[in-house]
C-alpha cells in the first residue's frame, strides 16, 4: 500500500459553511448521508427480449444530523434561528439554503473525509437537558434538510513523530 492510514475516530467532527474553511461548530455525532433514487421500469426500445431496466427518476436526501456538540459561531446560529418563526414573524433569511462541510478529523485533529452538505437548510435545533447539580457540559444538536452531497478523502497524515530518546551512555571506567 505504502500510505500510512489510521482510522477515523467517530467523534470529531467539525463543521464549515460555504468552504471557508473557518470551523462554525463541532459535534462528536452525525447522523451520516442516507440517499434513496426511485426508479421507474421499463423496456428500452431496442431490446427484443422484453428485459425491463431500471431508470433513475428522483433522487431523496433524509435530513442529517448532528449532535453531542457545540455551535462556537454566532452567524451560524442567527442563520439556523432564520429558518423558524419569529415573535410576530415567518422565517426571516433570505438565503436559507447554504453548502456544508463535515470534517471528521482523525486523532490527531488532522482533516480527514470531508462530506459536502448541498442545499442544507436549517430545520431543527436543540439544546440538551442541562442540570446545575451535575459537571455537565453544555450540548446542542442541528438537523437539515439537503439536496445532495459529495465527498471527499483528505490526505492521511501519519502519527507524530515521538521526540528521539537520549542514547544511553555506559558510564567511563578509569
Amino acid at each position: 500500500m505504502g500510505k500510512w492510514q489510521e482510522p477515523f475516530k467517530a467523534f470529531r467532527f467539525l463543521v464549515e459553511v460555504e468552504s471557508s474553511g473557518a470551523a462554525v461548530a463541532a459535534f462528536s455525532q452525525f447522523s451520516g448521508v442516507k440517499m434513496q433514487v426511485e426508479t421507474v421500469r421499463a423496456r428500452s426500445g431496442n431490446d427484443s427480449r422484453g428485459v425491463q431496466e431500471y431508470i433513475p427518476a428522483l433522487t431523496h436526501f433524509e435530513p442529517v444530523t448532528l449532535t453531542k456538540g457545540v455551535v462556537g459561531d454566532n452567524d451560524f446560529l442567527d442563520w439556523l434561528f432564520s429558518a423558524a418563526a419569529g415573535p410576530q414573524t415567518g422565517p426571516s433569511g433570505s438565503n436559507m439554503r447554504r453548502t456544508l462541510n463535515i470534517v471528521a478529523l482523525d486523532e490527531y485533529g488532522n482533516r480527514g473525509v470531508t462530506w459536502s452538505l448541498l442545499g442544507a437548510m436549517p430545520i431543527g435545533y436543540e439544546l440538551m437537558p442541562m442540570d446545575g447539580g451535575r459537571s455537565e457540559v453544555l450540548s446542542e444538536s442541528v438537523t437539515f434538510a439537503i439536496t445532495g452531497m459529495k465527498r471527499e478523502t483528505g490526505q492521511p497524515q501519519p502519527p507524530p513523530k515521538a521526540p528521539p530518546r537520549p542514547a544511553h551512555t555506559k558510564p567511563k571506567i578509569r
